[in-house]
């Protein structure tokens, strides 16, 4: 068995050689963008690590970013590239043997009426603690990838949107089913006060989906983080929860941290974006410069492999060459090297975290040449 303070290389746990990279400076008020103070959330230098037998898999590997109030992040990128564990990170419910390595996140919480702000590394708080279940599905709320893995089979859907509700605003259960019967309409749930005695096998994927987000936003969230919420809808429910989230953001003027692979998603939600690879964030931008103006080779081919409107059907899509590497044996210096067609050994070696325009950062030392 390996020591857990080392990986299958046999490299050392903790910095990368690079540096933390820095959270982008908020934008002045002059350029439009959010001032400091509508920061809502902010990850700095976080890394949480598996420890298993085989080594260490750095599931997040000095990821920071912010989440502003009242706007959306998206979260980009393939499969198993760290998107979930951070956000599992943020609610402290990363499954064993998962651990916060170092890093903070700081969560402003503003309370209601005032405008004084406390500031709480959820870090530092134990995962079982009244502290961090105060904020946990109250002040902070998750929608998981699949609604039947977490909804209770056994329960039906206004006892789990009630207990929520009871459990976080304390009134008694007659209001509290009064409440779940108000936000499962607000949701667009068809007959919503006989929907509430359901169970979720006997709902559609889709009325599903709402009761999971009616569920996330019973207690008024000031941050939902959505971890892939339309994967397994069709196309045409698929745009129905998007336009829901967007209608839903509106009214209860929350942030939200979108998850997803879809691109597509991407620009029609986001109004920020972080590109994820093997645990690390390599680009991050507005959701304009990403799709107009993209530095990364990495976020190039994503994009290149999305479909577009008018191209011939006979033409193939682009696809990234290569497999994602080992997480045991993630390469030295870029770990997009080996799949990168702009690779070229004593300058990707060291990547650095560069900014290349007002708010748009890429860790690519090649990122400000005219390719």
């Amino acid at each position: 068995m390996r020591d857990n303070g080392t990986s299958r290389d046999g490299s050392s746990i903790g910095g990368n050689g690079t540096g933390p990279p820095p959270a982008p400076a908020a934008s002045v008020a002059s350029n439009g963008h959010p001032s400091t103070e509508d920061a809502l959330l902010e990850v700095r230098d976080l890394r949480t690590y598996f420890m298993l037998h085989e080594g260490t898999v750095r599931a997040v590997d000095g990821v920071s970013f912010t989440v502003r109030r009242r706007r959306t992040l998206g979260v980009v990128g393939e499969s198993g590239c760290g998107k979930s564990v951070t956000a599992q990170s943020i609610l402290r419910i990363v499954p064993r043997p998962g651990r916060i390595v170092s890093g903070e996140i700081v969560y402003h919480r503003r309370r209601s009426g005032q405008s004084d702000e406390e500031l709480i590394d959820l870090t530092r708080l134990d995962p079982e603690s009244r502290a961090i279940r105060s904020i946990r599905g109250n002040e902070i709320a998750y929608i998981f990838q699949e609604p039947m893995a977490s909804l209770s089979p056994v329960h039906t859907i206004g006892h789990q949107i009630a207990e929520t509700i009871m459990l976080h605003q304390r009134v008694r259960r007659e209001e509290a089913r009064a409440r779940a019967i108000e936000v499962l309409d607000h949701v667009g749930m068809v007959k919503p006060s006989e929907t509430i005695d359901r169970y979720a096998h006997q709902l559609s994927g889709g009325q599903r989906q709402r009761a999971v987000i009616a569920l996330a936003l019973s207690c008024h969230p000031s941050l939902l983080i959505a971890d892939e919420p339309t994967t397994a809808l069709d196309v045409t429910t698929e745009a129905q929860i998007l336009e829901l989230m967007r209608s839903l953001q509106q009214d209860y003027g929350m942030a939200i941290q979108f998850i997803t692979h879809n691109l597509g998603v991407i620009a029609e939600m986001a109004d920020d974006v972080v590109v994820m690879y093997l645990g690390r964030q390599v680009e991050q931008a507005s959701v304009d410069d990403l799709f107009f103006n993209p530095r990364h080779p990495y976020t190039r081919a994503l994009l290149r492999s999305v479909p577009k409107l008018g191209r011939k059907s006979r033409q193939r899509l682009e696809a990234i060459q290569g497999m994602v590497p080992d997480p045991f044996s993630v390469p030295k210096g870029c770990p997009f090297h080996p799949r990168c067609p702009l690779y070229k050994p004593g300058i990707c070696d060291d990547p650095r975290w560069i900014e290349v325009g007002p708010n748009h950062w890429v860790r690519c030392n090649r990122a400000t040449e005219s390719i």
